[in-house]
């Protein structure tokens, strides 16, 4: 593996202790951050378009892509057919409940960025029968409650765990990268 100079901005999001950090780490890196990440390989939003197209439908889908970033995701879902979309990033917009058929959410639940809570909020504006796809880091599933938060939302009834990929390293290009996995959940509520 090779760094591809992604590492500093990396780390920098990673160790961020609140919202407003996050935030300013990815102002300052907006310039570059789409040519950074694809020269190193970064492979959520692929992987995140595969499950979508699994799972929904293009007819009549409200797709929200929780923490689009530059929007790299809602381009690739348009081109593919998938037309009513609505990005968030760091946004205080207000979202109205059961709005949406899927949610995505690539490289949100990682370090210093979003906790198992945020699931939550996806879950409250995704309609019954429709499906969240997300990319959780490994390291994170580890440190955190992640887990038993997502059994007990679906022990709850309020989603199902549809299908979980293997670990797969998320940006190959990145020698200091850990694993993560994906994970579809069909909302029940």
């Amino acid at each position: 593996m090779t760094d591809t100079g992604t590492g500093n901005h990396l780390d920098n999001v990673y160790a961020s202790k609140s919202a407003d950090e996050v935030a300013k780490g990815y102002d300052r890196w907006a310039e570059t951050y789409d040519q950074d990440m694809g020269a190193s390989g970064y492979r959520h939003p692929t992987i995140c378009l595969a499950l979508i197209s699994r799972y929904i439908k293009t007819d009549h889908a409200a797709i929200l892509d929780a923490g689009a970033g530059t929007g790299l995701i809602g381009e690739w879902l348009r081109i593919i057919g998938y037309r009513e979309l609505v990005a968030l990033d760091a946004s205080d917009g207000m979202l109205d409940d059961d709005r949406f058929t899927g949610a995505v959410s690539a490289g949100v639940f990682t370090l210093g960025h979003v906790g198992p809570e945020g699931l939550d909020d996806l879950l409250r504006v995704v309609r019954r029968g429709g499906f969240i796809v997300l990319t959780v880091k490994d390291r994170l599933l580890a440190e955190t409650d992640f887990r038993q938060h997502v059994d007990k939302l679906c022990g709850d009834g309020y989603c199902r765990l549809v299908e979980e990929t293997p670990s797969y390293i998320s940006i190959p290009g990145e020698a200091s990268q850990s694993t993560s996995r994906a994970f579809v959940l069909e909302v029940l509520h």
